[in-house]
């Protein structure tokens, strides 16, 4: 297991501006832009990227200190996902994108100087049951998105012609101005408004598509969700998203999961509550009941003299850990059951009980609210 605070080179209490200087000088070593698409880079990038995800933000930081990773994991929705690169990418540009001219330093908006634009990624969320959760689930998704044209084959030139590099720019795809002030000089960097930041430009555009190179589509693909999954989380189809104008790469395709709420169940992260109504009788006697999984119903004995309120776990019987081996457990919480009407012998039968009851006892176990006030010092 990777220690954060080794990755960024930095001690436990560092303080967040160290943490946050510390990521940002791995963070312009290993930039996926200044390494040449180079994998270990990139590599490098999301490890550092992850790390200081988590020891950036306070509250990701406390529980990683105490817990250590499995702290990051707890909780509803948590510990799918490592960072990918997109993700990474988004991070850095989040808190650093200010920092000094991104564009200066890397040559414009995550592209290869003077190279066509990437397309733009696509977001499509899938509705899932519990039961598919538990199981996991092949979905079919259809989706509409921008292919090549199929008259000029993505370039966006009339068959036969031809694009040529563009003059304003020289191919850069952007345009840079210097302004001197008193301040000293500032430069700003544009894409280009002769090519649009293509770096070429299209002396006779395809009569299909009008130089764009792309076109409306309908797509089907087959996406196999695991098991375990929560509201929230995603996996991401790398390079099978729109394709980008006159010839440039495919974007992603971003799976989100919504996990529809299931009335029989609490979920925390793979762990399910659920409650059991039990008559008295069953309470003082004991008996076996049913209670529901999320696929099927089970047998609970529950041994004379069971209190109200009383939890029992069943280990296994949750749902799937999808970032760990193994499964969470169903807890379940049975409840006395109080009939509202009830048949004349029914009614003769329970005063006849009443004079064989024990006396309630005064003292009681304190319960979970009062245990709560004394631990917030209420």
């Amino acid at each position: 297991m990777a220690d954060f605070y080794s990755i960024l080179g930095v001690s436990r209490d560092s303080s967040a501006e160290e943490i946050k200087q510390a990521y940002r000088k791995l963070a312009m070593k290993y930039h996926p832009d200044r390494n040449g698409g180079s994998k270990e880079a990139e590599e490098q990038f999301k490890g550092i990227t992850e790390a200081y995800d988590v020891l950036g933000d306070g509250d990701k930081r406390a529980a990683y200190d105490r817990y250590g990773e499995a702290g990051l994991r707890g909780g509803r929705g948590g510990g799918f996902h490592h960072v990918d690169l997109s993700e990474a990418l988004g991070i850095f540009m989040r808190d650093f994108g200010g920092f000094g001219g991104l564009e200066d330093m890397f040559g414009g908006g995550g592209r290869s100087r003077g190279g066509p634009r990437g397309g733009g990624d696509i977001k499509v969320t899938v509705p899932l049951t519990l039961s598919e959760v538990a199981t996991g689930v092949e979905k079919q998704l259809t989706l509409k998105l921008l292919d090549p044209c199929d008259r000029c084959e993505g370039t966006g030139s009339e068959p036969g012609t031809g694009s040529k590099r563009c003059a304003t720019c020289a191919g850069t795809g952007e345009v840079r101005r210097a302004q001197r002030s008193f301040f000293g000089q500032f430069v700003s960097v544009a894409p280009c408004p002769t090519c649009a930041g293509q770096g070429n430009t299209i002396d006779t555009p395809c009569k299909r598509c009008r130089g764009e190179g792309r076109m409306r589509a309908e797509r089907t693909i087959s996406v196999s969700i695991p098991a375990g999954v929560a509201t929230g989380q995603y996996m991401t189809h790398r390079g099978q998203g729109s394709v980008g104008a006159q010839g440039g790469p495919r974007g992603d395709i971003l799976v989100v999961f919504e996990v529809e709420e299931d009335p029989r169940f609490e979920r925390d992260g793979a762990d399910l509550y659920t409650e059991a109504l039990v008559t008295y009788s069953r309470l003082v006697l004991g008996a076996d009941v049913d209670v529901p999984t999320v696929t099927a119903t089970i047998s609970l004995r529950v041994p004379p003299g069971t209190q109200s309120g009383q939890v029992f776990k069943l280990r296994g019987r949750g749902l799937p850990r999808v970032n760990a081996s193994g499964t969470g457990d169903l807890h379940v919480r049975v409840q006395l059951w109080t009939p509202q009407d009830v048949s004349p012998e029914h009614e003769a039968a329970l005063r006849q009980l009443q004079q064989h009851e024990s006396a309630v006892p005064v003292a009681r176990h304190k319960g979970f609210w009062s245990r709560m006030k004394e631990a917030l010092g209420a």
